[in-house]
């Protein structure tokens, strides 16, 4: 180990911002759903063992998640020129996994169900001073490169799930998603009438807004800065990356990203994008850097967790 190292705080702001589209805004009608929900998030691949790191870096400040980025930003840029590798912010983060469990335990429902109401995500402190990131050997930041070179993303659309899968089948991850809804309407943002759903295909993501910060109602065009929660209360829009695949050479616009609105899960309720929780969000932008492949299907026969081969609902009425 080579000790601990510090640099200037003015290093580490370098700027990262972005405008996105809220394309898949809550639709104001619920589209029901008996469909079998995905499992939990249950991690079934052991990461690999840690080494001792070449740096140490010590947390001067705290740091808020609307600084977040930025700050990883610079600690990236100032190490990336002493380690004898590429270092990237999933590297980094990967051999610190620490950090993608706090960031997602700023999900608003986990927060409430402790008795904290967060109007702001932004303000909420991710990095404490005196926390300590670990930077990677060249051994290890390879072994953590090899698992995000093959990890894929899997989602089958009348199972509302997404699978985090490395290799050729194991699951790391299995979230509960939201998708489409099995209509056609009007969309003022793009002033024309467009299919909610969710559209099949293969391909990769394409483009990550880290930091979204513009939000719009499709129908209507109305510029959003706040949400309804499902306990009805309001918040601020919390800033989770977004995701953003193209299919098939195409970029249809449909992302996956975060709903503020957990309840709508399991259900076709979108404008087309795939909603997950928050918590599941964070955990998604670490295994599914830009570049990842991802596929998604239609597929109305599965196996249960049992072994039984199950036939789920024809939401989108493909059959008939």
């Amino acid at each position: 180990m080579m000790g601990v190292t510090s640099f200037s705080n003015a290093v580490f702001f370098a700027a990262f911002a972005g405008l996105f589209l809220w394309r898949c805004q809550s639709a104001p009608s619920k589209t029901d759903s008996n469909a079998a929900a995905a499992a939990d998030t249950v991690p079934t691949v052991v990461q690999p063992a840690q080494r001792p790191p070449l740096f140490e870096y010590r947390v001067p400040a705290d740091i808020r998640i609307k600084e977040y980025f930025r700050f990883l930003d610079g600690i990236v840029h100032h190490y990336d020129s002493l380690v004898p590798y590429h270092l990237t912010e999933h590297i980094l983060i990967r051999a610190n996994p620490w950090v993608i469990d706090t960031l997602e335990n700023t999900d608003y429902y986990r927060r409430i169900d402790r008795g904290d109401f967060v109007y702001d995500q932004r303000k909420l402190v991710v990095l404490h001073q005196g926390d300590t990131l670990r930077i990677p050997d060249s051994l290890y930041a390879a072994q953590l490169q090899n698992q995000i070179n093959e990890t894929w993303i899997d989602i089958n659309i009348p199972a509302f799930s997404l699978r985090v899968v490395e290799g050729a089948s194991d699951t790391i991850y299995s979230f509960k998603v939201r998708v489409g809804q099995n209509k056609k309407r009007y969309q003022e943002a793009i002033q024309r009438v467009a299919d909610l759903r969710t559209q099949t295909g293969a391909g990769r993501i394409f483009r990550i807004n880290r930091t979204p910060s513009r939000f719009e109602d499709p129908h209507t065009g109305k510029l959003l800065k706040r949400t309804k929660r499902d306990d009805g209360r309001t918040t601020r829009m919390p800033m989770i990356p977004w995701l953003e695949p193209e299919i098939g050479g195409r970029r249809p616009g449909q992302m996956i990203h975060p709903t503020t609105n957990p309840e709508t899960l399991g259900k076709a309720y979108s404008n087309g994008c795939i909603g997950c929780s928050e918590s599941d969000a964070w955990r998604l932008y670490y295994y599914a850097p830009v570049g990842t492949r991802v596929v998604i299907r239609y597929d109305l026969q599965v196996v249960s967790p049992r072994g039984d081969t199950i036939t789920l609902p024809d939401i989108y009425r493909r059959k008939r």
